[in-house]
């Protein structure tokens, strides 16, 4: 039996594909590896039986047999682990994509959500004008030190990872921010990410369930 996976049953993101379901649905695609999605409402994240999958409330979740998991990273680690095509064979190299993996999430994405939630929700705020350009420059920082490391490269670390699948995805959600555009070379780097054709399956499948959910 395959995998399953939650997803939002009406995403916010509005067939964006930059719901978080979307990580684990292009790990899936890149390892060839068939899974399913049981669509959940916003009220049915919050009722027992999906707090037992996910104790804050949130998707995606994993179940696979006896094994759950919560958390995207999380999920896409433990596929990268048990299926070939997204960690390096070499121990050193493959430490690195990890590690490229958790400064995804824990070093780049924070300010970079922080900026999109207040793009979002605080246009109607007394501070937001002010407030606005520092959020841009903590984003600007990141983007500055991970132009310096890729350089001219085509990846974050030889070849294309679960280090550059999590920090893609993460990137991605500057894409109406217009800071992309200060920085072609990471401009690029997230095109060619989202020109992967495991990519491009992911996001199709994402958007089905948003044109569904708006034709319903």
């Amino acid at each position: 039996m395959p995998a399953t996976i939650t997803a939002f049953e009406s995403s916010p993101d509005r067939g964006r594909g930059q719901a978080r379901d979307m990580r684990v649905r292009w790990a899936f695609e890149e390892v060839g590896l068939a899974y399913d999605v049981r669509l959940v409402s916003f009220a049915a994240m919050k009722q027992p039986a999906h707090l037992a999958l996910h104790p804050f409330g949130q998707i995606p979740t994993y179940e696979d047999g006896d094994l759950a998991l919560f958390e995207s990273g999380a999920i896409v680690l433990h596929i990268a682990e048990s299926h070939d095509g997204l960690l390096p064979k070499d121990a050193n190299a493959r430490s690195r994509a990890i590690a490229w993996m958790f400064a995804a999430l824990s070093t780049v994405e924070p300010p970079i959500v922080e900026l999109s939630m207040a793009m979002l929700f605080e246009r109607d705020k007394g501070w937001y004008a002010e407030r606005l350009p520092m959020l841009q420059d903590r984003v600007r920082v990141r983007l500055g030190e991970l132009s310096r490391h890729i350089g001219g490269a085509n990846w974050l670390d030889g070849a294309f990872s679960a280090g550059d699948l999590m920090m893609v995805t993460v990137l991605r959600r500057l894409a109406t921010s217009g800071l992309l555009d200060e920085h072609p070379d990471i401009a690029a780097y997230v095109a060619r990410g989202e020109a992967r054709p495991a990519f491009r399956r992911a996001f199709e499948a994402q958007l089905a369930v948003f044109v569904a959910s708006s034709q319903s």
